[in-house]
């Protein structure tokens, strides 16, 4: 076997690796981004827009990428006018986010109660289905175990592959109900809490969406400003436009007439990848290194010493990063981090961590210089470089940060599926061929070298 592996893997070196030149040359989007590293337009949605920056036209005729504070809109709205509006009114708006998601437009009072009843009266899962959860082999991940489980899902539908738009609607609406539900009992049985399904916590109908994720994962109600915290985390990783990895391959999925419990498992598949979902417990694994490397947490000099260290791939995991700070749109700011900041500091006072927090906010107003002199790059917080902190100062335990983040992105990537339904055109991008040319003359195996 490992004679096999290393012709693999010196084959796959020599012929996968993609000459600059022919980059260039054929004008390839790798990536799907512009030379730039803005994004190729492949598609139209309703969704989210996400606006890091600007196209101007130079005097020359040329155009120049602008950079430009951040604004993040859900359907035409803009979400910090939406989580400002919820907590000025003192109510949760998870729900409210999702309806206005999956239908583009804001709920009526009466609309709101009759969806938000809906999704309370969905969270419940089958007895199977708590037996699947509980009988799963013992080193099963977090994402692994979230993706088995929306998967089987499909088994408990009497019309699973059914794309009529009244059914992708209410298996939609069932995923984002049951969600937090499944991510809670995954943990539970994760830790050791292995009990019979009977001795399960029940969700409760009377509580809000995130109110009832912490009630199941703690055994308690939560108080109201963990709770709020909480909701306003799940309305800011809601959606991310149509060009955010794991929401893209929803769209490519959904766009074969695969199901809906295949298409959000292939947001989950994506989500799991440490480029895309893992980026807030990169956060807190570099945040305990610089805790542990820089003795005072106030000297900005000492503290810039140590992420100048890190850029330069000396410190750290060498990896050559400051986890979240910069973004593929966002370059001045992120205004979901700008809005998470000024809340991560009222739970910091609450459980007595201002000092890390000041820590935190130290290095959100250091590394964007010192990227900017030695990369050349504008670059800011982004979401992640706040959101385990937060998560850290409500007690969730690390291994929940991605699987929160899907409870949350799954009414994003419910919103895009049913939108690529009814656009109905398959997803088929070109690719260029890396071979220097077609090989027309086939070796017969008695005549190739071994």
């Amino acid at each position: 076997m490992q004679n096999v592996l290393k012709i693999i893997e010196k084959l796959a070196l020599e012929h996968d690796k993609i000459p600059v030149e022919l980059v260039r040359d054929k004008n390839i989007k790798l990536g799907l981004r512009n030379e730039d590293g803005t994004g190729v337009f492949v598609g139209i949605t309703s969704k989210g827009q996400v606006i890091g920056y600007k196209r101007e036209i130079q005097g020359d005729g040329t155009e120049k990428k602008v950079d430009l504070d951040g604004e993040l809109y859900y359907s035409g709205y803009n979400v910090t006018d939406l989580v400002r509006h919820q907590q000025e009114e003192g109510r949760f708006g998870f729900e409210e986010t999702a309806y206005l998601l999956l239908t583009s437009e804001l709920p009526g009072r009466k609309h709101l109660e009759g969806f938000t009843s809906e999704l309370a009266k969905r969270r419940g899962l089958p007895a199977e289905a708590k037996e699947m959860i509980l009988n799963r082999p013992q080193g099963d991940d977090q994402m692994g175990a979230l993706h088995t489980t929306v998967s089987a899902m499909h088994l408990f539908d009497e019309k699973p592959n059914s794309t009529d738009i009244r059914d992708l609607s209410r298996q939609c609406i069932d995923l984002v109900a049951k969600f937090p539900t499944i991510v809670a009992y995954n943990y539970l049985a994760s830790i050791g809490n292995r009990k019979k399904v009977r001795d399960l916590i029940e969700p409760k109908e009377e509580y809000s969406h995130a109110e009832n994720f912490l009630y199941m994962l703690q055994g308690k109600r939560p108080d109201r400003l963990t709770a709020n915290l909480f909701d306003m985390m799940l309305v800011l990783h809601a959606e991310h436009g149509g060009g955010n990895n794991s929401t893209f391959t929803v769209r490519t999925v959904s766009s074969s007439g695969a199901n809906s419990y295949m298409a959000i498992c292939s947001g989950i598949a994506s989500l799991s990848g440490h480029l895309h979902g893992g980026a807030n417990e990169a956060v807190e694994g570099m945040m305990e290194n610089i805790k542990a490397n820089v003795k005072k947490w106030n000297d900005d000099e000492e503290l810039s010493n140590y992420l100048g260290k890190m850029l330069d791939k000396k410190a750290n995991d060498k990896s050559g990063k400051i986890y979240g700070i910069g973004h593929a749109v966002y370059t001045k700011s992120d205004p979901r981090a700008v809005i998470l900041e000024h809340k991560a500091l009222e739970i910091a006072q609450k459980n007595g961590m201002e000092k890390e927090f000041e820590l935190y906010r130290s290095i959100a107003r250091l590394a964007p210089g010192i990227i900017e002199k030695k990369k050349g790059k504008v670059a800011a917080a982004n979401v992640d470089f706040y959101s385990g902190f937060v998560y850290r100062s409500m007690g969730i335990p690390k291994e929940l940060y991605t699987p929160i983040f899907a409870m949350s992105r799954v009414a994003g990537w419910s919103a895009h599926r049913i939108e690529e339904i009814i656009q109905g055109k398959l997803i088929r991008p070109s690719y260029f061929s890396s071979l220097p040319g077609l090989r027309k003359d086939y070796v017969p195996l008695k005549a190739r070298k071994s």
